[in-house]
């Protein structure tokens, strides 16, 4: 699936994250997200995990309104997000983009009908 989503997929920025999504064509669930952080950037394990932690914090609690969208329309959506910058961010600044990248999608999904 995530060698579909990067050759098949689209992509776009939002800095500090690059965002590949795709709507597969048959899926078992709605919505399936995954994080990336780069260990040429962030050398030790600890540090990308903590990034990861808050991405998917922060992604879990923001993901209703997309996923109520994609109910509604009976569509599936696979989302990768990889983090881009090259230091640790505070949770209100993953926070803020991820729900800034959500929005982008919503609306994105919202345009198509």
């Amino acid at each position: 699936m995530i060698q579909q989503l990067f050759s098949e997929g689209k992509s776009f920025s939002n800095f500090p994250f690059r965002v590949i999504y795709l709507e597969p064509e048959k899926q078992s669930s709605l919505l399936q997200a995954a994080f990336s952080v780069s260990s040429k950037n962030f050398k030790k394990a600890v540090d990308r995990n903590r990034i990861k932690r808050l991405m998917r914090e922060s992604y879990r609690l923001q993901k209703k309104s997309l996923q109520a969208i994609l109910e509604e329309d009976d569509k599936s959506l696979s989302i990768f997000f990889i983090y881009t910058g090259n230091e640790i961010p505070t949770y209100n600044n993953v926070s803020e983009k991820i729900g800034e990248i959500l929005n982008s999608l919503e609306k994105l999904f919202l345009q198509k009908n």
